[in-house]
This record gives C-alpha cells, structure tokens and sequence, in this order.
C-alpha cells in the first residue's frame, strides 16, 4: 500500500495503522471514533502483532491518537486498499475442485448514507461461497457498467465462470470475459427485447429435461428443472448455449405453490457462453441453478 504521508514527523508504520483500523471493524467497531477506541484499548500484545514500532526508550507500544486514525482513513486510496486486500485473499484462497465459480454483484454501503450525500455503492466480484475477491467503488454520477472490466482486471480469469444480473447483459462484458479465456452465464429480461425474443422463441417444448433436482429447507420443498438449448448464433457475443429454469417451491406451512420460470416465457432467461478452449458442459448446467 502506498503510503501518502511526508516523511518527517512519523510515529506509526502506514500498514500498523490500516492493520489497526482493519482489526477495529472486525471486532464490531463501526465509526472511525469506534475504530480509535478499539485501538486505544489494544493491549500491547496486539499493538506487536499489528505491526507498531516501540518507543525505543520504554520498549512500549503507544497506541494513536483517534485523530491519528481519522486522518489516515481520509488519506487512503479506497481502490489501492481493495486491491491489495483482494490479492490477500486470492493468495489464501484454496484450489478450486473444477472451474471457478465467480459472481459479480453491487451493494451499497451500510451507514454510508448522510443528510449531504447519498449512500456509497460498491461493485464486488465473489465466489459462490461467498468469499470476496476484489472489490471497488461505483461513481456515485454513474453506476455498475463501467466498473465491470476494472473490477476483474486483478482476477485471473481464465477458465472461469462469471455469474452477474441482467444489467451486465453487455456486448462489452461478453466480449470482455472471451478475451479473458472465461466462461459467463448472462440473464436476459425484456430490457433486451430483440435478444429475450429470439432465446423465447427456441423449442423449448421439444428440447427434453436436462437436469432436475430437489431441496427442501425452511419448510418449503423446492424443485428446479433445467433445460438447455445449444445454437450456432444469437446476435450476443461467444453466446452458444440458452438455459431455462423452473423452480416449484411448495410452503409447507400454509399448502401454497408458487412456479417460477426463467425462460422462455416473459420473465427472463439465460445465456451461457463457453470459451474455444474447452465446452462448458456441466459447469453451466451446475452454475444456473445456484441463482
């Protein structure tokens, strides 16, 4: 992490003060004055293994000022530090058994919101276990769109599976994950109405049951099918399969059914695409249920 500070004057290593604040938020601090007090309290023990220096005449840590922590909060680069925190994780991050399953999704900020400016939004890309590999903030005069290619840049794409909602259906990510040796499933609604049209209009009926399968939790029982339609081409980049999925959840509590149809009828549907070097097979069919 770079450190922006003048060199003169500096009592506290740059990454002790970000390992400091970091390990405050962990705890439950959720306010930078929190985040000061949790640090003002650290026994000397955890002031060591944070990184602080001692005074070199007591060999005792002083912890910072709550000042000390505001200002260096305010003078980060929020990118810089997501990249980095997200290489700490891809680097501990565990083998994959199979392809990489990898989701992008936004969300806003928890207690970001104030009465001069709106909540802060993020774009963040995880696994489907739900551990986060990078993330980033989205121009607060924009929105997701142009974060996308950015937010992948320090991934390592190849071979993967890239999972995002209906409004990454672009020509320009499609495009963006071939070039980058990854597979992507895309959600299509009738905000693309001549693509939703055409993957509507394949033969569903007489494509036969890919793939069934049962659940049941929290009082409902819950069954999805799955179909999958292969064509040569659809008018969306590297697009060469179409999946539809039928979810009957059944509430056991009160005997109501509800069916829920991803494709072909008006609700939405999904592309699949699989990259020259390898078909996607059963990674598409395992991924589309998940959503």
């Amino acid at each position: 992490m770079p450190d922006p500070r003048a060199r003169r004057g500096i009592r506290h290593p740059w990454t002790a003060l970000l390992a400091a604040a970091a390990a405050a938020v962990l705890s439950g601090a959720g306010s930078i004055t929190a985040i000061g007090e949790w640090v003002a309290d650290a026994p000397q023990r955890v002031l060591a293994l944070l990184g602080f220096s001692p005074d070199p005449l007591t060999r005792l840590f002083r912890p910072p000022y709550a000042t000390t922590i505001r200002l260096v909060l305010a003078a980060v680069d929020g990118d810089a530090l997501d990249r980095a925190i997200g290489r700490f994780l891809q680097e501990r991050q565990a083998p994959a058994a199979g392809r990489r399953l990898i989701a992008v999704d936004g969300k806003t900020l928890r207690g970001s919101r104030t009465r001069h400016k709106p909540a802060t939004a993020l774009i963040a890309a995880m696994t489907h276990s739900g551990q986060v590999l990078t993330q980033r903030q989205v121009d607060g005069k924009s929105n997701e769109i142009p974060a996308f290619a950015p937010l992948l840049d320090c991934i390592d794409l190849t071979d993967a599976v890239i999972t995002a909602d209906a409004l990454h259906t672009q020509h320009e990510h499609a495009s963006y994950l071939h070039e980058r040796g990854a597979h992507y499933l895309a959600v299509v609604k009738r905000n693309h109405p001549g693509l939703h049209e055409r993957v509507r209009r394949l033969p569903w009926r007489d494509i036969r049951l890919d793939h069934i399968e049962r659940t049941r939790a929290h009082h409902r029982d819950e069954i999805r099918r799955l179909k999958t339609a292969a064509f040569a081409h659809i008018d969306h980049p590297h697009a060469r399969q179409a999946l539809q999925v039928v979810r009957r959840r059944g509430d056991k509590s009160t005997g109501k059914v509800t069916i829920e149809r991803m494709g072909p009828d008006p609700a939405r549907c999904s592309l699949a695409c699989a990259h020259e070097r390898g078909h996607m097979g059963g990674s598409a069919r395992a991924g589309a249920p998940a959503r």
